[in-house]
């Protein structure tokens, strides 16, 4: 049993805590507004749920996934994670984020970003490229033939072994696509980003490690475009 801290209770780290749960995790989660604002979320979850600060979910957790706006990266607590696996879920949306002139260079990426904030944890990209009600639906047992493989990228090959294992109990294959740097190849706009899962309030499609294989050599840089 591993202890999940989420940091950011929006849709996606809502159905991480649920998958989470329902794979035997306990799960400390958080959001911006304080823990009081989480009792409902926590009711529906069941005890294996706890809500807490940013602070206490940083260092409660084994593995702790970053949930929030891309432009409030600079407010995930550094100190509790350092040394820890950290999930970034992150994507970059100017309109809500802002422009950021390193990743409209296409400089850096967005899990480099947190990773230069982070810079004593490990950073995994992951759960950035699925809507999260595909995220909930399309989860399997380890073997069935219609289990769905979801990208992740990282500097730390132990890392990210971590982060697969934590796939795998929750019910989805990685299909590690290399170092943080590589993480702009399941980004926003590229051919695997959401719609092979389903179209946005469409059903659930499975996604193969070898569909997401070739989803994933198609990937662009948009200044090649």
């Amino acid at each position: 049993m591993t202890v999940i801290g989420i940091i950011g209770a929006g849709h996606i780290g809502s159905t991480i805590a649920r998958l989470a749960v329902s794979a035997g995790h306990d799960v400390v989660i958080s959001n911006s507004r304080g823990p009081e604002t989480l009792t409902d979320l926590v009711a529906d979850l069941g005890p294996n749920v706890r809500a807490a600060t940013a602070e206490d979910a940083a260092a409660a957790g084994d593995v702790v996934v970053v949930t929030i706006p891309l432009k409030n990266y600079r407010q995930v607590p550094a100190k509790p994670l350092a040394g820890k696996v950290v999930i970034d879920t992150n994507n970059y949306y100017p309109q809500r984020d802002g422009q950021i002139a390193e990743l409209d260079s296409e400089a850096t990426t967005t899990a480099e970003l947190l990773q230069q904030h982070l810079r004593e944890s490990r950073v995994v990209k992951a759960f950035n490229n699925i809507q999260f009600a595909h995220l909930g639906a399309l989860a399997r047992p380890s073997g069935a033939d219609d289990r769905t493989s979801l990208p992740i990228a990282g500097n730390d090959v132990a890392a990210k072994e971590t982060v697969a294992r934590l796939l795998d109990s929750l019910g989805y294959d990685a299909y590690d696509v290399g170092s943080l740097a590589e993480g702009w190849r399941f980004q926003r706009d590229e051919p695997s980003y959401v719609s092979p899962y389903g179209e946005r309030g469409g059903a659930p499609r499975p996604v193969s490690a070898e569909q997401l294989a070739v989803l994933i050599a198609r990937a662009t840089r948009y200044s090649d475009r």
